[in-house]
């Protein structure tokens, strides 16, 4: 079966650090880190494709970092200068259909870890 399994959810205050990883049990071109806060629509956070190349919200760049270790099967997401508005449940992606996009269109998900961001 396909598995996305996302870790490294918590809270933390404002200008802190966390770092997201989601082990997958698949080999996808595109990789890619969404969040969703309650009442808002989810949107792309992150994308990432087999061969390194980067995709960031315009809302993230300088702050977030996406990279995955192949060898690991391992997608991850390092959230530095966190602010409030970051708060929300973080999906994993993935999809063996290209190109590398924030489209919510990808063909498998995780189950979301809650990334809280306290003032």
């Amino acid at each position: 079966q396909v598995q996305l399994v996302e870790s490294g959810g918590g809270s933390v205050q404002a200008g802190g650090s966390l770092r997201l990883s989601c082990v997958h049990s698949i080999y996808p071109y595109a990789m890619a880190w969404f969040r969703q806060a309650p009442g808002k629509e989810r949107e792309g956070v992150a994308g990432i494709s087999s061969a390194g190349n980067t995709l960031y919200a315009d809302s993230v760049k300088g702050r977030f970092t996406i990279s995955r270790d192949n060898a690991k099967n391992t997608l991850y997401l390092q959230m530095n200068s966190l602010k409030p508005e970051d708060t929300a449940i973080y999906y994993c992606a993935a999809d063996f259909r290209g190109p590398l996009r924030l489209r919510s269109d990808f063909a498998y998900w995780g189950q979301g870890t809650q990334v809280t961001v306290s003032s």
